[in-house]
This record gives structure tokens, sequence and C-alpha cells, in this order.
């Protein structure tokens, strides 16, 4: 019998619970280590092994199991976290901007670089990456040209992309997504697309190179070679 079918019979001959700890309880399938389990009923729920002593856990509001979530104590925020069959109390515990004690919700209702995270009912500002901002669809932050009902991009990025590019430019190179440097900015370029600015980092430990308006390693750009030290 596999895990998840031990701990489905488990959930039928469970007596009592005391303390979270669940009584009249087979050994856990593993014996070292931490594991979880799906209750068979209750989404909001699950067995918790440790070391071969086994837990019956509930999910703080807002959140549920899933068996990857990493929210808080291996549950996922509700909206990601797909139930199929099982029952869930998804009844609000609600505290000032906070609707659950843990949740993403934005931070205004138009237009925001920033959203709201709670955790255990405290909400916390919290910005997304710049260039981005809240898309309460995805529950993520997004590019604001795929916001256009929302945001101007051009307000976000604080850049107009030209509806031409001169054929000889560097930037006519990578046309229909044409890319421009941000004078002063080893870190970060804005390629324009679909005529709306999207602000890029270059990350992975490179730098832009204003004159191939590429990333590059370090060493290849001298006026950047000690743009990551700092």
């Amino acid at each position: 019998m596999n895990a998840a079918a031990v701990f489905a019979a488990v959930a039928l001959v469970l007596g009592s619970v005391e303390a979270g700890v669940l009584l009249h309880v087979p050994a856990c399938p593993e014996p070292l280590g931490v594991q979880t389990y799906p209750h068979p009923d209750l989404c909001d729920h699950f067995f918790l092994c440790t070391n071969g002593t086994v837990t019956l856990e509930q999910c703080e509001n807002g959140l549920l199991y899933d068996g990857k979530g990493a929210v808080h104590n291996h549950c996922n925020y509700n909206w990601a976290v797909d139930c199929g069959a099982r029952k869930a109390d998804l009844t609000p515990v609600s505290t000032p901007g906070c609707l659950y004690q843990f949740g993403i919700y934005p931070d205004s209702a138009q237009c925001s670089t920033t959203y709201v995270k709670c955790a255990f009912g405290v909400p916390h500002q919290t910005p997304c990456e710049p260039g981005l901002v809240y898309d309460d669809k995805t529950h993520s932050c997004n590019w604001p040209d795929l916001l256009l009902d929302q945001c101007n991009p051009e307000a976000v990025v604080g850049f107009k992309c030209p509806t031409k590019v001169p054929s000889n430019t560097v930037a006519a190179k990578f046309w229909p997504f044409p890319r421009f440097p941000i004078p002063g900015d080893c870190g970060r370029l804005i390629t324009c697309v679909n005529g709306y600015p999207r602000l890029i980092s270059c990350g992975e430990g490179k730098v832009f190179d204003e004159s191939s308006l590429t990333c590059e390693e370090p060493e290849l750009v001298p006026k950047c070679a000690n743009y990551l030290r700092k």
C-alpha cells in the first residue's frame, strides 16, 4: 500500500485527535526525515511525518495544502491550490487590511507598483520589481503593457518608445523589439514591445553594454566592471 493509501485508511479509523497528535495511527511510511501527505477529505488539513511521528496539521486561514506549498508550513495560497474533491473551510478570519490571515491583495484600485502581502493577519506593503505593476488576476507583478486598461507603461517605466528607429542604429537590429540604454545604469535596459516600454534587468552576474545593447560579462564592459561589486 502506498503512502497516500496508508493515510487515506488512517483517516477512516481515527478515533480522536488530542493536541494535534493522531491517536491509533500506524507508523509513518518513512522512518526518517520530514514528509507530508494530503488528508483524503479536507484540503486545509494534511498529515505531517517527522522522523516517524505523525501529526494532523491545519493550514493557516487563507492557505490550503497541495503538497508543494511554500507560503507557510507546507501550505499555499488558496487560489493557487486545486483541491479536487477535497473540502476546505474558506471562511475569512479578517483583520484590518487582510481578508484572510494569509493572502496577497492589491494595494490600490489604481495601477500600482506595490501590493499587500498578509502574514498572520498583518499587512505588509511589498514592492514589485522595478518596471512591473501588480496584477490582481494573477496575484503577482506583471508588465504594465499587459494591463493597459489600468496602467500607462510610459509613466511606470519613464520612457516613451519611438514610432520609428533609424535603420543604421544598433537599436534597429532588435526590431520589432528595439532596445535602448538607460543613462548611467549598468544593470538594466529598455526594450519596446508593441510600442510600449519594458524595463529589463541583465541579472545573472552580467552588465549592460551600451555599444551592443546586450548584457555581457563585466570584464567585457570596462565602464561597468565594478558595478556588481557595489
